[in-house]
């Protein structure tokens, strides 16, 4: 029996004929041809998604002050995962922007950041967890506020990477997309409330086949006394791997480095 390497699928031909045009409501100049699909996140939700090699993701914020907590595993070897530390350390970044790689604990490129209306996505803040959550917001449960219950962060995502085998102990940092924490000058973080406002973007482009679960509940770090998260839109399309001219390739060296290793990988 031959010998079916998966990592080398194509994306499909075509998206599902039933899934709705979302998209076109927050990224209406993507070409339908090659949208894949597109989804609201509502606010304080969560769900999980295997995205190819090739596809592109587009994140916008469809309400001031949304907040898109995002973790990310190699579909192939879950043990391979995004790694804050190392990805922020090649790229002497303590933030995310346009042209940042978000690099594996293998050294491999998963995902690049190849375009941002916002210029600050914070990787440092973590997740609002269920202690936190209890201690600033009054209650929202199920039972009397039903789907706008208020949901963690923490909660939410191993929620989803449990839907896929993985433990408690395999939830890593996240990149909370849209957020901005700063130092003050005693060294503590500090939030940036008003950071994003409806329409901001920022896309991904996957260099290697992946797992992702996200959350749309607030920042650990936000101050705000009521519990506001906001809802986030969606949209994936067909983008092809790093060419060899990619922005995000030549940003750093490391980047060209990172991304040469996936490339090695497909081979």
């Amino acid at each position: 029996m031959p010998f079916t390497d998966h990592r080398l699928d194509n994306p499909p031909a075509s998206a599902p004929v039933d899934l709705p045009a979302l998209w076109t409501d927050f990224a209406p100049e993507l070409k339908a041809d090659l949208v894949l699909w597109s989804d609201i996140v509502p606010a304080g939700s969560h769900w999980s998604r295997r995205l190819r090699r090739g596809t592109s993701l587009r994140i916008v914020a469809l309400e001031d002050g949304a907040n898109f907590s995002m973790v990310m595993y190699a579909a192939a070897d879950k043990l391979e995962r995004y790694n804050m530390p190392d990805s922020l350390k090649a790229q002497h970044t303590a933030h995310y922007t346009r042209g940042h790689v978000l690099m594996s604990d293998m050294g491999r490129a998963m995902a690049s950041i190849t375009q941002d209306t916002l210029g600050w996505h914070d990787p440092l803040g973590a997740l609002l967890d269920q202690a936190t959550l209890e201690s600033k917001y009054p209650a929202q449960r199920y039972a009397t506020h039903r789907n706008a219950m208020a949901r963690d962060g923490k909660a939410s995502l191993l929620i989803e990477i449990g839907k896929h085998g993985l433990l408690p102990r395999d939830l890593i940092a996240p990149v909370n997309f849209f957020s901005k924490v700063g130092v003050d000058d005693e060294g503590r973080f500090r939030f940036a409330s008003g950071h994003a406002q409806a329409g901001a973007m920022v896309e991904l482009r996957f260099e290697m086949d992946v797992l992702i679960a996200y959350s749309t509940a607030p920042h650990a770090l936000d101050p705000s006394p009521v519990y506001a998260a906001r809802k986030v839109g969606l949209a994936a399309w067909r983008s092809g791997p790093a060419p060899a001219d990619d922005y995000c390739r030549s940003f750093r060296p490391e980047n060209a480095r990172a991304i040469a290793n996936t490339d090695l990988y497909y081979l």
